[in-house]
């Protein structure tokens, strides 16, 4: 019979259990955390943090600050507004794509699992590699590009209706929770744009005080850029700011066909 083994370090084995301080033992959570150090040769593991979360702010992200503050120093990961404004604590936690800093602790059932975003290369323990996510948002050149001289000094002004399609839009903070909750873009990251930054390809298309609609509907007139969405939804399902990514892939979609008088 033969046996398939995963590639070294990407079996995921039993960690260490730490404890931090209790005040009020009935209010104790675990919580169990990939780590990840690639300067050393061990495999991911998976750790457990018996934490009270009484003594702390109700957030996921407050319970991580606590560990690294008086746990283990060692855990790293990213975080900055703690608002679900910056995007930077995206991770998956208990199976869900979301942001940490408004991941409420009461709205997590039982035992709390923590992983970086999936399909990503992992930098160390919560840190996933963004690189490529970044360089597909900057290939889309997002911000206005005009022809004409008209206007260049002063305000582009728009109407209360075009600003309006905006809406929906530009919330995006760019988190990746949405692109790296779709098989397609696990399986073509390297090609296909992804549901978030299509869905900020669509704000710049749309936007009345651009020039350029056609020119960004040639640059994704693409097999894999643009078309391998498979709209099964699981973009719009896990945006942490309620937005519809699917649906912005659907409108470029019916801008190509509408452009090509189908």
């Amino acid at each position: 019979m033969v046996e398939l083994r995963l590639p070294k370090n990407s079996r995921v084995e039993k960690g260490k259990t730490h404890k931090g301080e209790v005040k009020d033992a009935s209010k104790v959570r675990k919580f169990n955390i990939y780590r990840y150090n690639p300067e050393d040769e061990n495999n991911p593991r998976l750790d457990t943090f018996e934490i009270d979360v009484s003594i702390h702010g109700p957030m996921v992200l407050d319970v991580l600050l606590n560990i690294k503050a008086s746990v283990d120093s060692t855990l790293t990961f990213r975080r900055s507004c703690r608002e679900g404004i910056c995007g930077s604590c995206a991770m998956n936690i208990n199976g869900t794509n979301t942001l940490a800093c408004t991941a409420h602790i009461d709205d997590l059932k039982g035992d709390i699992s923590i992983f970086p975003l999936p399909h990503m290369e992992v930098v160390k323990d919560l840190v996933p590699d963004m690189n490529n996510f970044y360089a597909q948002y900057e290939s889309i050149e997002p911000w206005i590009k005009t022809d004409s001289s008209s206007g260049s000094s002063k305000e582009r002004l728009q109407s209360i209706e075009d600003r309006e399609k905006l809406d929906g839009l530009y919330e995006c903070i760019l988190c990746a929770c949405c692109s790296t909750s779709c098989p397609s873009y696990w399986w073509n990251g390297d090609k296909y744009l992804g549901p978030a930054t299509l869905l900020q390809s669509y704000r710049w298309i749309i936007d009345s005080r651009d020039e350029s609609t056609g020119e960004r509907l040639d640059d994704l007139e693409d097999s894999f850029k643009l078309y391998r969405c498979h709209t099964i939804m699981n973009c719009t399902n896990t945006c942490p700011k309620g937005l519809n990514p699917a649906k912005a892939i659907g409108n470029i979609k019916k801008l190509m066909l509408e452009r090509d008088g189908v």
